[in-house]
């Protein structure tokens, strides 16, 4: 059983890269998005290494004691002019491991990622989560994310 204590966050690695597809893709919405095969198709690691060298953006995972990665999120710095000039961090892809679920791991990830926005002079965190996700929608709100926008999308 993996516990929140025993979880270390780090950045990701490349070798972690099908790990993170895998959460992404273990519910209804994330199966339509992703393809999970063997080997996982290329534009997985293009997309990995653009994000490792942009220095806005964090992906890290959940690592249990055993070193398998049980969750993940990535952090977007985002700078603006609004707020007298303030940057925001954006929070995407969180995830964890279904069998690790109710465990603590994603408050830690969140948790981890608020401070460390904190840290680089964010004025707030922001999210977004599928209108269906209510499960998700009831953990954000228990870690005092707040209701505040509508958002709206176009897919090409």
């Amino acid at each position: 059983m993996t516990a929140a204590s025993s979880i270390v966050i780090r950045r990701a690695r490349r070798d972690d890269v099908a790990a993170i597809v895998g959460m992404l893709a273990d519910d209804p919405l994330g199966s339509a998005r992703e393809r999970i095969e063997h080997p996982l198709p290329q534009p997985y690691y293009q997309a990995f290494e653009r994000v490792e060298r942009d220095p806005n953006l964090q992906l890290v995972v959940a690592v249990d004691g055993e070193g398998a990665v049980v969750g993940c999120l990535q952090l977007a710095i985002l700078p603006g002019l609004s707020s007298q000039g303030a940057s925001r961090g954006l929070l995407e892809d969180v995830r964890v491991a279904s069998h690790c679920r109710s465990r603590g791991i994603g408050e830690k990830l969140v948790q981890w990622a608020v401070a460390e926005a904190r840290a680089k002079g964010c004025v707030l965190v922001e999210l977004l989560t599928h209108h269906t996700r209510v499960d998700a929608q009831r953990f954000y709100e228990r870690l005092r994310f707040a209701r505040s926008h509508v958002g709206m999308t176009i897919r090409f």
